[in-house]
């Protein structure tokens, strides 16, 4: 889509289906928008759907997307079915942080924006799970901890030092002896 002179011009199907040449294809993917004619945009309350569109909302929502999919791509979302990436999130984040009511104010992470921590009480999210969270080698660090721990446990000696640690704490009462032993220890 291009945006010249304030009016959007009908994209050509065939565009989509034609190999670009690499350098090329930034500037077909996020066009660079011009700035709107020199004429005074129409009334928002008497103009058309599409004057409305082409005059007060493209020109703020289209830098939006283009920077929605640069990021989409340094977070590598094209690459893999599932992603950490909430591309609703940095649209939001974006476009609040962009507003020109805003332009003297530091820069708001997503959740520390008013309207989002209201929403965010009433319908917290679910946790993210550990595998879009973990990197690869964070995950392998983990499987391979679990995995030489439970090896270990099946040791015949572990198994025995085990089962002699339970009956310990079933006569003895453990937790009653760590207990007077703390207090003898405070006491000093």
């Amino acid at each position: 889509v291009s945006l010249e002179a304030g009016i959007l011009q009908p994209v050509q199907v065939e565009q989509f289906y034609s190999a670009p040449a690499v350098d090329t294809v930034d500037q077909q993917l996020l066009p660079i928008l011009e700035a709107a004619p020199s004429a005074e945009p129409p009334d928002p309350k008497t103009c058309s759907p599409r004057e409305y569109l082409e005059s007060y909302i493209f020109p703020v929502l289209l830098p939006g997307l283009a920077e929605l999919l640069q990021q989409a791509q340094k977070e590598n979302c094209f690459e893999g079915r599932r992603t950490k990436f909430i591309a609703s999130d940095f649209l939001t984040e974006w476009l609040y942080n962009k507003n020109p009511k805003r332009k003297d104010e530091s820069f708001t992470e997503f959740f520390s924006i008013p309207f989002v921590k209201d929403w965010l009480k009433d319908h917290p999210r679910p946790p993210i799970p550990l595998s879009l969270i973990l990197s690869e080698e964070e995950a392998s660090i983990i499987i391979q901890s679990f995995w030489r721990g439970y090896r270990v446990r099946c040791d015949g000696e572990i198994q025995e030092l085990r089962q002699w640690q339970k009956k310990l704490r079933e006569e003895r009462n453990i937790n009653k002896v760590v207990k007077e032993f703390w207090t003898k220890q405070e006491a000093k």
